[in-house]
């Protein structure tokens, strides 16, 4: 790559399974003809993410240009994690017209954003633009927050919000940080629901953020490559919750891996999940599954009440395992149990 060329970067952050890898695959598979490297980084330690995009076969992103940070944050692991491997796709053969990363769902995307002030990283890149993706009917149910106007009130009264509610907090420095805001699952509500959830979101942030609806993340790749924001230059405008701690960690919540067996009846897994989420509060379950006489393994992706899944591809050798995400104090044996009732499973 040239050192002089700054190649723009994009941003894409949301609440867990709000729909950003949905969003970037679709980018991928419609990226017309642009090269694109990715960056992933999941809370939780099977990089169900990255395997989804390496799926999405786009010849101008090469498997080698798709590095995945599965554990941790890289918002709070900056000179661990981010820089080496924002440096290692700089050190690729060849040029990329883009790099897009996808920020965890518990990630803050402000402390991202000054990472680009790094001379490795200033001299190289630009923040072409941080997207915000969002849950529309998760938002519209208020599974993150117990009442979005009482938040924006509470911050106008006092200027700041107490940190009894760390999932509204999360969600608002996200929408804060942003250059576009993508309302996710618009078929999933009805309009006046619609109609809501944007003014909602368009009391917290800037007048000029632009917010466009979207169904399993089908947005033109040509909206959101582009926006030239620089938001590196921008950064100290971009209000966070966070902006008085010296640093941001994830003690409010915590992830672990359900070892599965083959499944023979694909809905009776879907209905031990939501079980699950029912009784124990989950915020997020997702991973592959190996199905009894199929030959190709299956996709399952909880949130909150919600939940889908489908057949992804051949096997790949990965399959048996989900990724659980909740608050802190998770009933791991209890998950374990009701989850998978007789069948054998352990816990990672």
């Amino acid at each position: 790559m040239k050192d002089t060329s700054k190649i723009p970067t994009t941003i894409i952050t949301g609440f867990l399974g709000a729909g950003k890898t949905s969003l970037i695959r679709y980018v991928m598979e419609n990226s017309g003809g642009r090269r694109i490297a990715l960056l992933i980084n999941e809370f939780g330690d099977v990089g169900v993410d990255g395997d989804i995009l390496k799926s999405c076969s786009n010849e101008g992103c090469p498997e080698n240009a798709i590095i995945e940070l599965p554990n941790g944050c890289i918002c709070c692991t900056v000179a661990d994690d981010f820089v080496p491997a924002m440096e290692q796709l700089l050190a690729l053969p060849g040029t990329f017209d883009h790099i897009v990363i996808e920020t965890s769902g518990l990630a803050l995307p402000k402390p991202l954003v000054k990472a680009f002030d790094w001379p490795a990283i200033r001299s190289r890149l630009t923040v072409d633009g941080v997207i915000a993706v969002v849950d529309g009917p998760a938002v519209a149910t208020g599974d993150f927050a117990d009442d979005l106007d009482a938040i924006a009130k509470q911050k106008e009264d006092i200027g700041l919000l107490d940190h009894d509610n760390p999932l509204a907090e999360v969600y608002e420095d996200q929408l804060l940080c942003a250059d576009l805001i993508i309302l996710n699952k618009i078929d999933q509500m009805n309009a006046p629901t619609r109609a809501k959830v944007k003014d909602d979101i368009a009391a917290i942030v800037a007048p000029a953020v632009g917010i466009i609806e979207a169904a399993f993340g089908k947005v033109d790749a040509n909206i959101l490559l582009g926006l030239k924001a620089a938001a590196e230059n921008d950064v100290e405008n971009r209000i966070s919750h966070h902006d008085t701690e010296e640093e941001h960690d994830h003690e409010d919540f915590e992830s672990f891996v359900v070892e599965l067996p083959p499944v023979s009846d694909v809905m009776q897994l879907h209905e031990q999940i939501m079980a699950c989420v029912s009784e124990y509060g989950i915020l997020r379950v997702k991973g592959f599954v190996r199905i009894d006489n199929k030959p190709m393994r299956y996709l399952v992706q909880a949130v909150g009440k919600r939940i889908s899944g489908h057949f992804d591809g051949a096997y790949k050798g990965n399959e048996g395992k989900v990724v659980v995400i909740g608050r802190k104090g998770l009933n791991k044996e209890g998950i374990v149990s009701l989850l998978l009732e007789s069948r054998l499973a352990s816990v990672a």
